[in-house]
């Protein structure tokens, strides 16, 4: 039997006037704000705005926007979708095999990608405010960044759909006055279209003294690539498409305008943000106010993004299980307690830490590198699986490996000025999932299971073996065997060793985490009729796991079907009516200290042990009614060969 739920709504993955300004508000609030920083951290890192820096450094963010963004994101990555959802969880699912060294480089791009999410809020918000400092340079930058990181935090836990319809129109509004500003200063120096030349580039890496290290600051354009395509779910491939012709033309425009404004104002360009020198004194107090918002905006993007990879990772088993709640009724939109309040701590110390956005940009870039270069990795990989020819992906692969591992070697010369700071966060994040990952391997290594026929006569003695006293109506296990025909031989220890469970009708729930991220199905096994039934949930990586629910539901529509009664099994309620009761029996593993693993094995166990504090149980991670469950603990069984056994001792006395 087959129960599908409903499927995401196609409305936003159609193109659409109203499905653009939507992609506007959920995809480009990072890359789109790069503007504000870009060209002020070149000229900063430089002291310069000689004509060979400006000209090639405006040159490399044009054809860093066109091969990094455009070609590797937009056009090929965005191939690499899973049922339309993106992120470098959703590519490792769909790789095939899942070997230990996929499972690393997922973790490094989702590591790296979680501290880009620390650092982003914090320069996109303080370099917004910064601007208020042309109208008054003692207004106090840092607790008003602070008080709006603060308030931003704080109304995650009630939902964004309701500031989110603004998201859109907002953005569209900051691409147009992007769009606007820029073109006013290239009327006044329309020479400096001539950057679209490629030999500037090159020139400027290839004789400027500091052009190849300045890399680092161009990189900045594109940091948002990698959010683009993790965000792909939101808003369907047509739109993000489409929509990025609009927004890489509003980007290019101003980057043009601010780089026209440097080259004609040579004494006051290098200390001032050329972003806000392009507006007019009296648009600047309104350019400041939605300057301030596109930073919010962006900051939710980032801020959302963490909550959905926490999420899918957790399904993926790359992350312990924590709470991930579900504020509003808006299909895909998460929140989750512990990673907000995290993020609000580690954005806010970064701005005290920092206090100015120009020491931020040293910290800002590095980790979402190697983001971009584990997304490359897994992507060639996946290239390869669908037997795309051979030299073509060589040719990729090269290409956007020489890219990345270009600004990788640049942003690198930032480490000791700040580039430490998202690098020892990404390992923090590494570390946990690297060690509840392969400490699940290690303990799944030990699983021992046994074959459920070799019971089903037990299970039919035990349950009319009168001397012994019924426990319940329902008795519920959760399983992992993936095999009909298998069982943990916990479970069988549990039911008829370590205490005898008598009941009417036994139930085995079995989770099934499928790769494609919205499938949502069920199927019923009757192993035993009316004594031993199996259930088989098809739960996408993105789909809540509300077991409780969904075990509610399935037992409704047997019993519509006839296939089961929900009737108490106790006579004297049975023939009052009363609905038949359930008790699940959860049951966690546990290593013992009378087996010695190997000490790689018992590094990764107890950095696993130690990733056991983030995490919450079985019951609260799949929904299930606390009210009605019983725990239990068994031992994790090792077989191993004793090389000397005991020896009995016997007095003379």
């Amino acid at each position: 039997m087959m129960k599908t739920g409903s499927h995401k709504s196609s409305a936003i993955n159609k193109v659409s006037l109203a499905g653009l300004v939507i992609t506007l508000g959920i995809i480009y609030g990072d890359i789109g704000t790069s503007p504000l920083y870009v060209i002020k951290a070149i000229t900063s890192g430089a002291n310069d705005n000689s004509p060979l820096l400006m000209y090639g450094a405006l040159s490399c963010i044009i054809w860093t926007l066109t091969l990094q963004t455009t070609v590797k994101y937009i056009i090929i990555t965005l191939r690499a979708n899973n049922k339309g959802e993106g992120g470098i969880f959703s590519l490792f699912a769909l790789t095939k095999k899942k070997s230990t060294w996929v499972a690393i480089l997922t973790m490094v791009g989702a590591a790296t990608l979680l501290a880009d999410g620390i650092i982003t809020p914090s320069i996109t918000v303080t370099s917004a405010i910064e601007g208020l400092h042309l109208f008054n340079p003692s207004i106090p930058v840092i607790p008003i960044v602070i008080l709006i990181l603060t308030v931003l935090f704080f109304i995650q836990q009630f939902g964004t759909n309701f500031i989110g319809r603004y998201f859109g129109p907002v953005m569209a509004l900051w691409f147009s006055m992007l769009a606007f500003l820029g073109i006013v200063q290239i009327s006044h120096y329309p020479e400096i279209v001539r950057a679209i030349n490629p030999v500037y580039a090159i020139d400027f890496l290839a004789t400027y003294p500091k052009g190849f290290i300045l890399l680092g600051a161009v990189f900045l354009c594109t940091t948002g690539a990698e959010a683009l395509y993790s965000d792909l779910g939101h808003c369907g491939i047509k739109n993000v498409r489409i929509s990025w012709i609009f927004v890489k033309t509003a980007l290019l425009l101003n980057y043009f305008g601010q780089v026209a404004w440097v080259l004609q104002n040579n004494q006051e360009s290098i200390s001032t943000n050329p972003f806000y020198a392009v507006m007019p004194s009296w648009f600047l107090l309104p350019g400041i106010i939605i300057s301030t918002f596109a930073a919010i905006i962006a900051s939710q993007a980032l801020i959302s993004g963490s909550y959905t990879l926490i999420s899918e990772g957790v399904s993926l088993n790359f992350w312990p299980k924590i709470r991930v709640l579900h504020p509003t009724n808006i299909k895909g939109q998460v929140y989750i307690p512990f990673v907000n309040w995290f993020l609000w701590v580690a954005c806010c110390f970064s701005v005290l830490f920092f206090r100015e956005s120009a020491n931020m940009e040293a910290a800002y870039g590095l980790s979402i590198t190697l983001t971009m270069i584990m997304t490359t990795l897994l992507l060639t990989r996946y290239m390869l699986q669908k037997h795309i020819n051979k030299i073509l992906v060589f040719v990729i692969f090269t290409l956007f490996l020489t890219i990345e591992g270009s600004f990788l070697f640049a942003n690198l010369h930032k480490f000791t000025n700040g580039g430490y700071f998202t690098i020892l966060f990404g390992s923090v994040f590494f570390l946990v999932m690297y060690g509840w990952y392969f400490g699940r391997k290690i303990k799944n290594k030990y699983i021992s299971f046994v074959k459920l026929n070799d019971y089903f006569p037990l299970f039919t003695d035990l349950k009319n073996d009168a001397s012994v006293a019924k426990i319940c109506s329902n008795l519920v296990y959760i399983m992992k065997a993936n095999r009909l025909d298998e069982v943990e031989s916990k479970i069988m220890y549990s039911i008829f060793n370590k205490q005898p469970k008598r009941a009417d009708k036994y139930w085995l729930l079995h989770v099934n985490t499928v790769d494609s991220p919205d499938t949502f199905t069920y199927k019923v096994h009757h192993l035993i009729p009316g004594t031993l039934i199996k259930v088989d949930f098809n739960l996408g990586f993105k789909i809540e796991r509300r077991l409780n629910l969904y075990f509610r539901e399935v037992l409704e529509d047997l019993e519509e079907s006839g296939e089961t009664k929900l009737v108490s099994g106790f006579d004297s309620l049975k023939k009052r009516g009363y609905q038949g009761d359930f008790l699940f029996v959860n049951i966690e593993r546990i290593m013992t200290r009378d087996y010695k693993l190997t000490p790689w094995e018992t590094f990764v166990m107890n950095l696993h042990y130690f990733t056991r504090l983030l995490s919450i149980n079985d019951v609260k991670s799949l929904g299930l009614d606390s009210s009605s469950i019983i725990e239990e603990k068994v031992p994790i069984a090792i077989e191993r060969s004793i090389d000397r056994r005991i020896q009995r001792f016997e007095s003379n006395e």
